[in-house]
């Protein structure tokens, strides 16, 4: 067992996968039609500030320079590299002068606690209502549940999150519509502060838990489905094994190793799912950071948001892959 052979060439693939994710970030807002620079001159403009010729050429100048734009492409490209190596992304425009690394770790905390914690308990609940429901698939519950599921996960998030407000802030209110915590609460680890955190939190990561359950419930029983018609469930069932013992020790266990897999390329659609529901529920994470970038062509901003979900997506990946062998005793570490 070489453990090298098999680590090497999944780091090398994603330090690839990010210089790739890095250099379309660079290129995508360099051949779109907007320029940045014009459209926060003309949005100063627009607001009745008067410059002259001077300060307008000024002001365009120092802009260039804020983004990143002055030179040839392939120097702009250098530079862009250095910055990244160095940890600076430059200054938020929308929020200037606060640097964009500062802004990404204030909202940070925000999304990842949403998202991990949505995540993992939909991937729990998912694969283990999915593998009992393949399981016992004759069952009329069974039916039911698969039904519910299928008209559940293909509505998007942003529609599912204005049912959670209709439901629970308007027809039925128990929950705030909007925000992370109670106006006029310090952040802090009392019981008054943790309570309110839950709250807010609550109906954004509902509605990101019934869409996430949808999908792996409707996989994993087509999964499992399979895996209790494969021979060694029917031997296990023709010795007299109790069921629960099958269920979980042969039908769910087999049956979990691609959820594995596909756990970690889901992230890189719940984690837009997230930023979409953020937006909605106005949550101080991510999704409202990088709403308002694009409302005020922060691109910086912009930038550094798209940076962040590349590395973390091939992050996630990463770990999947490294761990993988500790799961599939078929997959060895050469």
């Amino acid at each position: 067992m070489d453990i090298r052979r098999y680590i090497i060439p999944r780091l090398i693939q994603f330090f690839i996968v990010i210089f790739i994710g890095i250099t379309i970030t660079f290129i995508v807002p360099r051949i779109t039609p907007i320029d940045p620079v014009e459209a926060v001159i003309n949005r100063i403009m627009q607001y009745g500030v008067y410059m002259d010729a001077s300060s307008i050429e000024q002001m365009r100048a120092t802009l260039v320079d804020l983004y990143g734009l002055s030179g040839s492409v392939i120097e702009q490209y250098g530079r862009y590299l250095l910055r990244l190596v160095s940890g600076d992304l430059g200054p938020s425009l929308s929020m200037f002068p606060t640097p964009v690394t500062e802004i990404i770790y204030n909202a940070l905390p925000w999304t990842l606690g949403l998202l991990l914690t949505s995540m993992m308990i939909s991937w729990v609940i998912g694969n283990i209502l999915g593998g009992v429901s393949g399981y016992f698939s004759e069952k009329k519950w069974s039916k039911a549940i698969s039904m519910v599921a299928t008209t559940v996960y293909p509505i998007p998030y942003y529609i599912m999150g204005l049912i959670m407000i209709i439901l629970f802030v308007y027809l039925i209110p128990l929950f705030p519509m909007s925000g992370g915590f109670s106006i006029g609460l310090t952040p802090s680890f009392s019981l008054g502060f943790i309570a309110s955190l839950l709250k807010h939190a609550f109906l954004p990561a509902l509605s990101l838990i019934t869409i996430g359950c949808g999908w792996w419930f409707l996989s994993m029983k087509a999964l499992s489905s399979t895996t209790k018609s494969e021979d060694f469930v029917q031997y296990a069932e023709a010795s007299g094994i109790p069921r629960h013992k099958i269920l979980f020790g042969y039908v769910i266990k087999n049956s979990m190793l691609p959820q594995v897999t596909q756990l970690a390329l889901q992230i890189g659609g719940v984690f837009n799912g997230a930023l979409v529901t953020e937006y909605l529920f106005s949550y101080p994470g991510l999704g409202q950071v990088l709403y308002i970038a694009i409302t005020n062509g922060d691109f910086n901003l912009i930038m550094g948001i798209s940076i962040f979900s590349v590395v973390a997506i091939a992050l996630a990946a990463l770990v999947v892959d490294l761990i993988y062998p500790l799961i599939d005793p078929r997959v060895r570490y050469s």
